[in-house]
Protein backbone atom coordinates (compact mmCIF):
# COMPACT_ATOMS: atom_id res chain seq x y z
CA UNK A 1 0.00 0.00 0.00
CA UNK A 2 2.79 2.37 -0.67
CA UNK A 3 2.75 2.57 -4.34
CA UNK A 4 1.67 6.06 -5.34
CA UNK A 5 -0.36 4.68 -8.21
CA UNK A 6 -2.11 1.65 -6.49
CA UNK A 7 -3.92 -0.75 -8.23
CA UNK A 8 -7.03 -3.08 -7.45
CA UNK A 9 -6.90 -6.93 -8.66
CA UNK A 10 -10.71 -6.25 -8.27
CA UNK A 11 -12.94 -8.33 -11.08
CA UNK A 12 -13.38 -4.50 -13.42
CA UNK A 13 -9.63 -4.16 -12.94
CA UNK A 14 -8.62 -2.53 -16.15
CA UNK A 15 -12.24 -0.72 -16.60
CA UNK A 16 -11.93 2.90 -16.81
CA UNK A 17 -14.76 4.80 -15.36
CA UNK A 18 -15.31 8.61 -16.36
CA UNK A 19 -17.39 9.50 -13.29
CA UNK A 20 -19.23 12.91 -13.58
CA UNK A 21 -21.92 12.47 -10.83
CA UNK A 22 -22.03 14.54 -7.74
CA UNK A 23 -24.06 14.30 -4.35
CA UNK A 24 -24.93 11.10 -3.15
CA UNK A 25 -26.40 8.79 -5.74
CA UNK A 26 -24.11 8.87 -8.45
CA UNK A 27 -21.37 8.74 -6.23
CA UNK A 28 -22.71 5.47 -4.75
CA UNK A 29 -22.73 4.36 -7.86
CA UNK A 30 -19.39 4.60 -8.93
CA UNK A 31 -17.91 3.94 -5.46
CA UNK A 32 -19.56 -0.12 -6.05
CA UNK A 33 -17.46 0.38 -9.66
CA UNK A 34 -14.14 1.79 -7.63
CA UNK A 35 -14.48 -0.93 -5.08
CA UNK A 36 -14.82 -3.34 -7.62
CA UNK A 37 -11.36 -2.26 -9.30
CA UNK A 38 -12.10 0.32 -11.63
CA UNK A 39 -10.17 2.88 -12.39
CA UNK A 40 -12.83 5.78 -11.45
CA UNK A 41 -11.75 9.35 -12.66
CA UNK A 42 -14.20 11.76 -10.80
CA UNK A 43 -14.58 15.07 -11.92
CA UNK A 44 -14.82 18.11 -9.74
CA UNK A 45 -15.61 21.69 -10.59
CA UNK A 46 -13.45 24.24 -9.25
CA UNK A 47 -15.18 24.52 -5.87
CA UNK A 48 -16.03 20.70 -5.32
CA UNK A 49 -18.57 18.27 -5.24
CA UNK A 50 -21.01 19.79 -2.59
CA UNK A 51 -21.11 16.43 -0.42
CA UNK A 52 -17.21 17.52 1.04
CA UNK A 53 -18.85 19.92 2.79
CA UNK A 54 -21.84 18.17 4.23
CA UNK A 55 -21.69 16.50 7.64
CA UNK A 56 -18.85 16.29 9.91
CA UNK A 57 -15.12 16.91 8.91
CA UNK A 58 -12.13 17.82 10.17
CA UNK A 59 -11.26 20.24 7.11
CA UNK A 60 -13.35 21.79 5.26
CA UNK A 61 -13.86 19.84 2.05
CA UNK A 62 -13.34 16.55 3.46
CA UNK A 63 -16.57 14.96 5.52
CA UNK A 64 -16.84 11.67 6.34
CA UNK A 65 -19.78 11.31 4.36
CA UNK A 66 -17.88 12.58 1.24
CA UNK A 67 -15.00 10.12 2.03
CA UNK A 68 -16.76 7.43 2.75
CA UNK A 69 -18.85 7.10 -0.85
CA UNK A 70 -15.85 8.62 -2.62
CA UNK A 71 -12.97 5.88 -1.70
CA UNK A 72 -11.18 3.97 -5.01
CA UNK A 73 -11.92 7.31 -7.16
CA UNK A 74 -9.03 9.60 -8.30
CA UNK A 75 -9.91 13.23 -9.05
CA UNK A 76 -9.69 15.66 -11.45
CA UNK A 77 -10.71 19.41 -11.39
CA UNK A 78 -11.73 21.37 -14.53
CA UNK A 79 -14.24 24.04 -15.37
CA UNK A 80 -16.72 22.34 -17.74
CA UNK A 81 -18.14 25.94 -18.50
CA UNK A 82 -14.78 26.11 -19.89
CA UNK A 83 -13.46 25.09 -23.97
CA UNK A 84 -9.93 23.69 -21.97
CA UNK A 85 -12.28 21.88 -19.80
CA UNK A 86 -14.34 19.90 -22.38
CA UNK A 87 -11.45 19.63 -24.17
CA UNK A 88 -9.73 17.68 -21.23
CA UNK A 89 -13.20 15.38 -20.61
CA UNK A 90 -13.44 14.80 -24.65
CA UNK A 91 -9.86 13.17 -24.27
CA UNK A 92 -10.90 11.50 -21.00
CA UNK A 93 -14.24 9.96 -22.81
CA UNK A 94 -11.66 8.04 -25.81
CA UNK A 95 -9.86 6.17 -23.32
CA UNK A 96 -13.08 5.25 -20.86
CA UNK A 97 -14.90 2.30 -20.97
CA UNK A 98 -17.86 4.29 -19.29
CA UNK A 99 -19.38 7.14 -18.15
CA UNK A 100 -21.68 8.10 -15.57
CA UNK A 101 -24.21 11.29 -14.76
CA UNK A 102 -26.66 12.14 -12.53
CA UNK A 103 -27.35 15.65 -14.31
CA UNK A 104 -30.29 16.59 -16.18
CA UNK A 105 -30.08 15.41 -19.66
CA UNK A 106 -30.90 18.92 -21.03
CA UNK A 107 -28.27 20.33 -19.00
CA UNK A 108 -25.25 17.88 -20.00
CA UNK A 109 -26.32 18.49 -23.68
CA UNK A 110 -25.52 21.68 -23.43
CA UNK A 111 -22.09 20.82 -22.60
CA UNK A 112 -21.78 18.94 -25.80
CA UNK A 113 -21.68 15.76 -23.05
CA UNK A 114 -25.07 14.22 -23.70
CA UNK A 115 -24.89 10.98 -25.42
CA UNK A 116 -25.17 11.28 -29.12
CA UNK A 117 -22.40 13.53 -29.05
CA UNK A 118 -20.10 11.42 -27.07
CA UNK A 119 -20.74 8.87 -29.15
CA UNK A 120 -19.60 10.23 -32.14
CA UNK A 121 -15.93 10.54 -30.18
CA UNK A 122 -16.08 6.83 -29.00
CA UNK A 123 -18.47 4.65 -30.34
CA UNK A 124 -18.20 1.71 -27.44
CA UNK A 125 -18.54 3.53 -24.35
CA UNK A 126 -21.54 2.50 -21.98
CA UNK A 127 -23.39 5.67 -21.13
CA UNK A 128 -25.05 6.05 -17.81
CA UNK A 129 -27.68 8.79 -17.19
CA UNK A 130 -28.86 8.13 -13.60
CA UNK A 131 -31.95 10.74 -13.78
CA UNK A 132 -34.68 11.73 -11.76
CA UNK A 133 -37.63 10.93 -13.76
CA UNK A 134 -37.38 8.24 -16.44
CA UNK A 135 -36.76 10.91 -20.11
CA UNK A 136 -39.96 9.38 -21.92
CA UNK A 137 -42.70 10.61 -19.39
CA UNK A 138 -44.19 13.59 -17.93
CA UNK A 139 -41.85 14.20 -15.41
CA UNK A 140 -38.92 14.36 -17.29
CA UNK A 141 -36.34 16.90 -16.54
CA UNK A 142 -37.97 18.13 -12.97
CA UNK A 143 -35.75 18.35 -9.84
CA UNK A 144 -35.82 15.81 -7.75
CA UNK A 145 -33.92 14.87 -4.87
CA UNK A 146 -34.55 11.93 -1.70
CA UNK A 147 -36.93 13.59 -0.11
CA UNK A 148 -39.36 14.13 -2.87
CA UNK A 149 -38.63 10.43 -4.58
CA UNK A 150 -39.38 8.95 -0.51
CA UNK A 151 -42.72 10.81 -0.68
CA UNK A 152 -44.03 10.52 -4.20
CA UNK A 153 -43.10 6.77 -4.37
CA UNK A 154 -45.47 5.80 -2.17
CA UNK A 155 -42.77 5.00 0.41
CA UNK A 156 -43.54 8.22 3.27
CA UNK A 157 -47.41 6.82 3.02
CA UNK A 158 -46.03 3.39 4.34
CA UNK A 159 -43.86 4.49 6.78
CA UNK A 160 -46.69 6.73 8.25
CA UNK A 161 -49.21 3.69 7.40
CA UNK A 162 -49.95 3.30 11.69
CA UNK A 163 -50.70 7.11 12.46
CA UNK A 164 -51.74 8.21 8.81
CA UNK A 165 -49.07 10.66 9.19
CA UNK A 166 -46.40 10.21 6.26
CA UNK A 167 -42.66 10.61 7.05
CA UNK A 168 -39.49 9.93 5.12
CA UNK A 169 -37.37 7.38 6.46
CA UNK A 170 -34.12 8.77 8.66
CA UNK A 171 -31.57 7.67 5.49
CA UNK A 172 -30.79 8.64 1.96
CA UNK A 173 -32.60 5.39 0.99
CA UNK A 174 -33.96 6.61 -2.41
CA UNK A 175 -30.09 8.09 -2.99
CA UNK A 176 -28.62 4.99 -2.25
CA UNK A 177 -30.82 2.24 -3.28
CA UNK A 178 -31.31 4.06 -7.33
CA UNK A 179 -26.59 4.11 -6.72
CA UNK A 180 -26.83 0.46 -6.21
CA UNK A 181 -29.68 0.03 -9.35
CA UNK A 182 -27.50 2.14 -11.43
CA UNK A 183 -24.25 0.36 -10.79
CA UNK A 184 -25.95 -2.81 -11.62
CA UNK A 185 -27.16 -1.14 -15.04
CA UNK A 186 -23.52 -0.39 -15.81
CA UNK A 187 -22.23 -3.79 -14.98
CA UNK A 188 -24.42 -5.21 -17.32
CA UNK A 189 -24.02 -3.15 -19.65
CA UNK A 190 -20.45 -3.63 -19.49
CA UNK A 191 -20.39 -7.69 -19.81
CA UNK A 192 -22.46 -6.73 -23.12
CA UNK A 193 -19.69 -4.28 -24.21
CA UNK A 194 -16.86 -7.15 -23.29
CA UNK A 195 -18.72 -9.76 -25.09
CA UNK A 196 -19.86 -7.48 -28.19
CA UNK A 197 -17.78 -4.56 -28.06
CA UNK A 198 -21.08 -2.28 -28.34
CA UNK A 199 -21.47 0.97 -26.03
CA UNK A 200 -25.22 1.97 -25.37
CA UNK A 201 -26.71 4.34 -23.12
CA UNK A 202 -28.53 3.30 -20.02
CA UNK A 203 -30.67 5.18 -18.08
CA UNK A 204 -31.93 4.76 -14.41
CA UNK A 205 -35.07 6.36 -13.11
CA UNK A 206 -34.39 7.02 -9.92
CA UNK A 207 -38.57 7.68 -8.92
CA UNK A 208 -39.13 4.24 -11.33
CA UNK A 209 -36.44 2.47 -9.46
CA UNK A 210 -38.04 3.39 -6.28
CA UNK A 211 -41.45 2.61 -7.25
CA UNK A 212 -40.34 -0.37 -8.41
CA UNK A 213 -38.90 -1.13 -4.79
CA UNK A 214 -41.59 -0.16 -2.59
CA UNK A 215 -44.25 -2.27 -4.76
CA UNK A 216 -41.90 -4.95 -5.05
CA UNK A 217 -44.56 -6.90 -2.44
CA UNK A 218 -46.72 -4.14 -1.94
CA UNK A 219 -49.01 -4.35 -5.42
CA UNK A 220 -51.26 -7.12 -3.30
CA UNK A 221 -54.63 -7.77 -5.01
CA UNK A 222 -53.53 -5.11 -7.67
CA UNK A 223 -51.01 -7.37 -9.12
CA UNK A 224 -53.64 -9.17 -10.97
CA UNK A 225 -56.06 -8.01 -13.91
CA UNK A 226 -58.55 -6.98 -13.29
CA UNK A 227 -57.42 -6.53 -9.16
CA UNK A 228 -59.07 -8.72 -6.57
CA UNK A 229 -58.33 -6.84 -3.76
CA UNK A 230 -55.98 -3.51 -2.75
CA UNK A 231 -52.52 -2.79 -2.72
CA UNK A 232 -50.08 -3.79 0.39
CA UNK A 233 -48.83 -6.84 1.66
CA UNK A 234 -51.31 -7.18 4.47
CA UNK A 235 -48.97 -8.83 6.76
CA UNK A 236 -47.30 -5.89 7.49
CA UNK A 237 -49.37 -2.90 7.47
CA UNK A 238 -51.87 -4.56 9.76
CA UNK A 239 -49.74 -4.41 12.59
CA UNK A 240 -47.95 -6.11 14.97
CA UNK A 241 -44.47 -6.91 13.50
CA UNK A 242 -42.11 -4.21 15.15
CA UNK A 243 -39.19 -4.72 17.41
CA UNK A 244 -40.93 -6.00 21.17
CA UNK A 245 -40.56 -4.40 24.25
CA UNK A 246 -39.02 -7.06 27.00
CA UNK A 247 -38.22 -6.54 30.81
CA UNK A 248 -35.30 -4.08 30.24
CA UNK A 249 -35.17 -3.03 26.59
CA UNK A 250 -36.30 -4.04 23.30
CA UNK A 251 -36.05 -7.17 20.91
CA UNK A 252 -36.51 -8.34 17.10
CA UNK A 253 -37.69 -12.02 17.03
CA UNK A 254 -39.25 -13.51 14.14
CA UNK A 255 -40.82 -17.01 14.22
CA UNK A 256 -41.21 -17.37 10.57
CA UNK A 257 -42.14 -21.35 9.54
CA UNK A 258 -45.00 -23.51 11.61
CA UNK A 259 -41.60 -25.00 13.06
CA UNK A 260 -40.44 -21.78 14.38
CA UNK A 261 -43.91 -21.07 15.89
CA UNK A 262 -44.13 -24.15 17.47
CA UNK A 263 -40.96 -23.86 19.21
CA UNK A 264 -41.13 -20.65 20.24
CA UNK A 265 -44.56 -21.76 22.09
CA UNK A 266 -43.63 -24.56 23.71
CA UNK A 267 -40.20 -22.87 24.68
CA UNK A 268 -42.38 -20.53 26.60
CA UNK A 269 -44.48 -22.72 27.72
CA UNK A 270 -47.71 -21.91 25.55
CA UNK A 271 -48.69 -25.12 23.88
CA UNK A 272 -52.29 -23.49 24.20
CA UNK A 273 -51.57 -21.19 21.86
CA UNK A 274 -50.77 -23.71 19.30
CA UNK A 275 -54.48 -24.90 18.76
CA UNK A 276 -56.13 -21.49 19.52
CA UNK A 277 -54.34 -20.10 16.19
CA UNK A 278 -53.28 -23.45 14.51
CA UNK A 279 -49.98 -21.98 13.52
CA UNK A 280 -48.77 -24.64 11.73
CA UNK A 281 -50.98 -24.49 9.24
CA UNK A 282 -49.52 -21.49 6.73
CA UNK A 283 -53.40 -20.53 6.20
CA UNK A 284 -54.57 -20.18 9.67
CA UNK A 285 -51.43 -18.48 10.64
CA UNK A 286 -51.89 -15.85 8.25
CA UNK A 287 -55.94 -15.26 8.87
CA UNK A 288 -54.16 -14.97 12.42
CA UNK A 289 -51.07 -12.93 12.18
CA UNK A 290 -51.95 -9.85 13.71
CA UNK A 291 -52.90 -11.41 17.07
CA UNK A 292 -50.36 -14.01 17.02
CA UNK A 293 -47.87 -11.09 16.79
CA UNK A 294 -49.74 -9.69 20.05
CA UNK A 295 -49.78 -13.05 21.56
CA UNK A 296 -45.67 -13.20 21.03
CA UNK A 297 -45.26 -9.33 22.52
CA UNK A 298 -47.19 -10.78 25.78
CA UNK A 299 -44.59 -13.61 25.81
CA UNK A 300 -41.41 -11.02 25.50
CA UNK A 301 -42.61 -8.22 27.49
CA UNK A 302 -42.68 -10.77 30.55
CA UNK A 303 -38.92 -11.81 29.74
CA UNK A 304 -35.47 -10.45 29.84
CA UNK A 305 -34.06 -9.52 26.42
CA UNK A 306 -31.31 -11.86 27.44
CA UNK A 307 -33.48 -14.54 28.26
CA UNK A 308 -35.37 -14.19 24.83
CA UNK A 309 -32.24 -13.96 23.20
CA UNK A 310 -30.98 -16.90 24.59
CA UNK A 311 -34.45 -18.98 23.80
CA UNK A 312 -34.78 -18.20 20.33
CA UNK A 313 -30.68 -18.90 19.31
CA UNK A 314 -31.62 -22.50 21.32
CA UNK A 315 -34.66 -23.20 19.21
CA UNK A 316 -33.41 -21.71 16.09
CA UNK A 317 -35.76 -18.92 15.73
CA UNK A 318 -34.72 -15.94 14.29
CA UNK A 319 -33.70 -12.82 16.70
CA UNK A 320 -31.24 -9.87 17.87
CA UNK A 321 -30.95 -7.17 20.06
CA UNK A 322 -31.89 -3.83 18.72
CA UNK A 323 -28.49 -1.75 17.49
CA UNK A 324 -28.37 2.04 16.74
CA UNK A 325 -26.31 3.69 14.66
CA UNK A 326 -24.40 4.88 17.95
CA UNK A 327 -23.03 1.03 18.72
CA UNK A 328 -23.66 -0.88 15.75
CA UNK A 329 -19.67 -1.20 15.44
CA UNK A 330 -20.16 -3.39 18.20
CA UNK A 331 -22.50 -6.21 16.89
CA UNK A 332 -20.33 -9.41 16.95
CA UNK A 333 -20.84 -9.46 13.29
CA UNK A 334 -19.30 -6.73 12.76
CA UNK A 335 -16.57 -6.84 14.20
CA UNK A 336 -15.61 -10.53 13.31
CA UNK A 337 -15.83 -9.29 9.68
CA UNK A 338 -14.09 -6.55 10.41
CA UNK A 339 -16.73 -4.49 8.57
CA UNK A 340 -15.52 -1.18 9.90
CA UNK A 341 -11.85 -0.67 9.18
CA UNK A 342 -9.32 2.07 10.93
CA UNK A 343 -7.12 3.99 8.37
CA UNK A 344 -4.40 6.72 7.85
CA UNK A 345 -5.66 9.42 5.10
CA UNK A 346 -2.80 11.34 4.01
CA UNK A 347 -4.64 14.63 5.12
CA UNK A 348 -7.24 13.79 7.38
CA UNK A 349 -5.37 11.40 10.07
CA UNK A 350 -7.25 8.14 11.58
CA UNK A 351 -10.69 7.91 10.10
CA UNK A 352 -12.80 4.42 10.08
CA UNK A 353 -14.19 3.15 6.42
CA UNK A 354 -16.67 0.60 5.75
CA UNK A 355 -14.90 -2.05 3.71
CA UNK A 356 -16.37 -3.29 0.39
CA UNK A 357 -19.09 -6.01 1.47
CA UNK A 358 -19.11 -8.24 -1.41
CA UNK A 359 -16.09 -10.96 -1.46
CA UNK A 360 -14.53 -12.53 -4.25
CA UNK A 361 -12.35 -15.40 -4.19
CA UNK A 362 -10.55 -14.85 -7.30
CA UNK A 363 -10.12 -11.05 -7.48
CA UNK A 364 -10.64 -9.63 -4.31
CA UNK A 365 -12.04 -6.07 -3.64
CA UNK A 366 -10.27 -3.68 -0.84
CA UNK A 367 -9.93 -0.07 -0.47
CA UNK A 368 -7.01 0.45 -2.15
CA UNK A 369 -7.20 4.26 -2.83
CA UNK A 370 -8.28 7.27 0.00
CA UNK A 371 -11.38 9.96 -1.18
CA UNK A 372 -9.37 12.04 -3.04
CA UNK A 373 -8.36 15.48 -2.14
CA UNK A 374 -10.31 18.02 -4.87
CA UNK A 375 -7.78 17.67 -8.04
CA UNK A 376 -5.51 15.54 -6.03
CA UNK A 377 -4.75 13.30 -9.35
CA UNK A 378 -4.55 16.07 -12.15
CA UNK A 379 -1.20 15.78 -12.98
CA UNK A 380 -0.89 12.00 -13.25
CA UNK A 381 -4.42 11.88 -15.30
CA UNK A 382 -3.40 14.67 -17.59
CA UNK A 383 -0.35 13.27 -18.45
CA UNK A 384 -1.65 9.93 -19.38
CA UNK A 385 -4.00 11.82 -21.96
CA UNK A 386 -0.97 13.75 -23.01
CA UNK A 387 -1.29 17.28 -21.59
CA UNK A 388 0.56 18.41 -18.93
CA UNK A 389 -0.07 20.23 -15.99
CA UNK A 390 -0.16 24.11 -17.19
CA UNK A 391 -4.02 22.93 -18.43
CA UNK A 392 -6.82 24.52 -17.24
CA UNK A 393 -7.31 21.94 -14.59
CA UNK A 394 -6.59 23.00 -10.96
CA UNK A 395 -4.25 21.01 -9.62
CA UNK A 396 -3.60 19.17 -6.77
CA UNK A 397 -0.89 17.07 -4.48
CA UNK A 398 0.46 13.77 -5.83
CA UNK A 399 -1.80 10.68 -4.96
CA UNK A 400 -1.49 8.99 -1.62
CA UNK A 401 -2.32 5.40 -0.52
CA UNK A 402 -4.18 4.50 2.70
CA UNK A 403 -2.05 2.82 4.72
CA UNK A 404 -4.15 0.31 7.08
CA UNK A 405 -3.76 0.42 10.57
CA UNK A 406 -5.91 -2.60 11.66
Amino acid sequence: MTDETPQSPGPLSGVKVLDLTAVVLGPVATQVLGDYGADVIKIEPPDGDIMRANGIGRSARMSSTFMNINRNKRSLCVDLKTQEGLRIIRRLIQRSDVLVHNMRVKAIERLGLGYEQVRQINPSIVYCAATGYGEDGVHAGKPTFDDIVQAGCGLASLIGHDTGVPDYAPTLLADKIAGLATANAVLAAVVHQSRTGQGQYVEVPMFETMVAFTMAEHLGGQGFVPAIGEAGYARILKGGRRPYKTLDGYVAVLPYSGKHYRRFLEAFDRQDLLQKYDVEDRTSRNKNIQAIYGEIAKIVSKQSTERVLEVCLSIDVPATPIYSIHNIQDHPQVKTTRLFTEMQHPTEGGIQAVRPTALFSETPTRIYRHAPLLGEDNDSILSEIGLDSGSEAKSGSASSPYSATR
